[in-house]
């Protein structure tokens, strides 16, 4: 008999919980599924070189135009095939006809990127920094790894599997959880045991991630997804101890 009785194991989807930019960071970090579902002309990011775009000022400033089609077409997408990873630029290909060295996109011109593919007296060359380089466009990087993480509540005795990015921290991974535990700060997070160090990651916490593992063996990579244990620290016990 488990030792919950009424143990509800429920798949958090991040999306429902990131509703406004104010809280976001240059340094935090991202999904994939959270960049997949801001997928409009009003509410567009991409991701490209392991970088976060919020381009939705960009789609704005250049509404009812040919170049932004390409970007709305791939919002909420990642759109690196379209970047050199070592100069990163656009990419640049020879002409067949004019053998000259023109930017590649595939799609179609993208803002900030000359559409001429041929010589013309009507050229300019851009006297401003291109999207994929200002800094007010990014808002962050997208994970290396994202990863599952059970969390189990104590207190209600339930529990729930939420993704989160290899790079967040413990703190980071409340926040994810707050639909779950909406006051994460105020219980004692553990395990095996051991407390963990919210200012870590999970590896840094050594717990592991062994989804590559069960592969090999032939296991369904969830077989098994290593569990935080949340202790509710009633404040009335602290002054207790004090």
């Amino acid at each position: 008999m488990s030792f919950y009785r009424s143990e509800s194991t429920i798949l958090i989807d991040y999306k429902n919980s990131l509703n406004t930019l104010d809280s976001l960071k240059s340094d935090e970090y991202f999904l994939p599924t959270e960049v997949a579902i801001h997928n409009k002309s009003n509410d567009c990011w991409v991701s490209c070189n392991g970088v976060v775009y919020d381009l939705t000022d960009l789609c704005k400033l250049w509404l009812c135009t040919r170049a932004i089609k390409p970007i709305i077409a791939y919002a909420g997408k990642d759109i690196s095939h379209w970047f050199d990873h070592n100069r990163d630029d656009i990419k640049y290909y020879i002409h067949p006809v004019t053998g000259v060295s023109v930017p590649y996109c595939p799609h179609g011109p993208i803002p900030d990127v000359s559409d001429y593919v041929v010589p013309s007296t009507d050229w300019r060359p851009l006297n401003k920094c291109p999207w994929w380089l200002d800094e007010k466009y990014k808002l962050g990087k997208l994970t290396k790894n994202p990863r599952p993480c059970r969390i189990i509540n104590v207190l209600t005795k339930t529990s729930c599997v939420i993704m989160v990015c290899e790079e967040d921290t413990i703190k980071r991974i409340q926040e994810r959880a707050s639909l779950f535990i909406p006051h994460g700060q105020n219980y004692s997070w553990t395990f095996e045991g051991k407390d963990i160090n919210l200012d870590g990651t999970l590896t840094e916490n050594n717990i592991p991630d062994e989804r590559e593992r069960f592969v090999a063996c032939g296991l369904p990579e969830d077989y098994y997804v290593p569990s935080i244990m949340c202790y509710y620290i009633d404040e009335e016990d602290l002054y207790e101890s004090d």
